[in-house]
């Protein structure tokens, strides 16, 4: 019976990823973002405004992110955390319905996206603080790709579905598959795209009910007189003492690092290659379809990797097979491919792109899935919230630092391909910091 509520829990938990997938997939890279660059027209300008509004939304995380850890570890309840932020994240992705081609606010378009993606990243904390409960430390590298592969699923029915029922392109008002947007949407007013802000939020809602059922917190308890004075003081010792901890304070720089590039790599993907390679909404949809396949996959391996290997040695491995990816990727355009010239209107910068998207899908999901497993042999079990908000905070705390310096490298040079250059130095410095990692952390010295 034990064994079954415990299966139950897993399961449920795995729901989070499954349901939360979505706003990375359709919103930040595949879907959404191409359509503001169709909205602004200008793919450079487009890139630029795209990097400074998740870079705004990165500040506010990175400043809230540990406290919020904290609280929760001294205040009791997680789940009560995640759905609060789960509203956030609801609405935020609504609201993105109302970025019509007549009426589109850059500013509050941004604000809405910024709203509900600081939901997502609040609640994720949360969550991924609930994984060392799920089994022993052996076989949380399998339970945590397991779950990662589970949220790439997800996120790749999701993705089907918007560009084979909703998502038109703006030349021919068809979907993939060429029918009308369903529900009678009107592809004049992009009503088929714009549907991927309430898709995401109604995806959400869905899917987080077997969470919530099955999922039950043991470490849920009333929160103390004085629990937020209480939570500060812990933060403020935590911070204090976490140069005596070397490994745990190495790998969260590292991972500040790396996280950050790949998160620049999923923010700009999209918009980029539609910039770029002059894509459509539906020719960067089966990017992200190839992507999320290979995703899905991968993470599935990479937790048993992670299991048989253990994190350190798959996280440096896919820090170097992105690095290579990164320089790929400003080397390529319509023109040119590392510098060598292509005749007009050649294909093969698309199928670079497409093995390009199959990498980074590989190679990302691993990595993540690698992190969060990595964190557990680093950080105090008894502070585990309060971790994962370090944790988010040293993804956070420069989360602004590569959107802001694709917007400025971008701005200064009016180039797309070399704006994203900025992403390999992140790599590289992520790399070097991960050299003083211990593989279980600073207990195993």
């Amino acid at each position: 019976m034990a064994q079954a509520g415990l299966r139950r829990r897993i399961w449920g938990w795995f729901f989070f990823d499954w349901a939360s997938q979505p706003y990375n997939t359709l919103l930040i890279t595949f879907i959404f973002a191409p359509y503001v660059k169709e909205l602004m027209g200008d793919g450079s300008r487009a890139q630029a405004a795209w990097g400074f509004g998740i870079a705004a939304a990165g500040v506010v995380i990175a400043l809230l992110a540990p406290i919020l850890g904290a609280l929760a570890d001294t205040g009791g309840n997680r789940l009560r955390w995640i759905r609060g932020f789960s509203l956030l994240y609801i609405v935020g992705a609504a609201m993105l319905w109302f970025a019509a081609p007549d009426d589109f606010h850059l500013v509050r378009t941004l604000f809405f996206f910024a709203i509900g993606l600081i939901g997502m990243e609040f609640a994720t904390i949360f969550t991924n603080a609930m994984l060392p409960d799920l089994g022993p430390a052996r076989e949380i590298g399998r339970i945590s790709g397991n779950g990662w592969a589970f949220g790439y699923l997800g996120g790749m029915i999701a993705l089907i579905l918007m560009l084979a029922l909703f998502a038109e392109s703006a030349a021919t008002g068809k979907t993939m598959v060429g029918i009308a947007p369903v529900f009678g949407l009107d592809p004049d007013q992009r009503e088929g795209t714009r549907f991927v802000g309430p898709l995401t939020a109604i995806w959400y809602a869905i899917f987080m009910v077997p969470f919530f059922l099955w999922v039950k917190d043991p470490r849920s308890r009333p929160a103390p007189k004085g629990a937020v004075r209480q939570a500060l003081g812990d933060l403020r010792k935590t911070l204090i003492q976490l140069p005596k901890s070397p490994s745990l304070f190495a790998y969260l720089g590292s991972s500040m690092f790396y996280r950050d590039a790949l998160n620049g790599m999923y923010a700009f993907g999209g918009i980029y290659a539609a910039g770029v390679l002059g894509w459509s909404v539906v020719d960067t949809g089966i990017f992200g379809i190839i992507a999320i396949v290979s995703g899905a996959v991968f993470s599935w391996l990479g937790g048993r990797a992670d299991v048989a290997f253990g994190p350190k040695p798959v996280i440096t491995a896919c820090i170097l097979i992105l690095t290579a990816v990164a320089i790929g990727i400003v080397s390529v355009d319509r023109s040119a491919i590392f510098g060598i010239p292509l005749a007009e209107g050649s294909r093969l910068p698309d199928h670079a792109f497409w093995m390009f998207g199959a990498v980074i899908g590989a190679a990302g999901g691993v990595i993540q899935s690698a992190s969060r497993t990595m964190l557990c042999r680093q950080a105090n079990p008894a502070r585990m919230t309060e971790a994962f908000g370090l944790y988010a905070l040293s993804g956070k705390a420069t989360s602004f630092l590569a959107p802001l310096l694709i917007g400025i490298a971008t701005t200064m040079s009016g180039s797309q391909r070399l704006g994203v250059s900025p992403i390999i130095g992140l790599f590289v410095l992520g790399l070097f910091l991960l050299v003083w990692v211990q593989p279980d952390g600073d207990r195993a010295e």
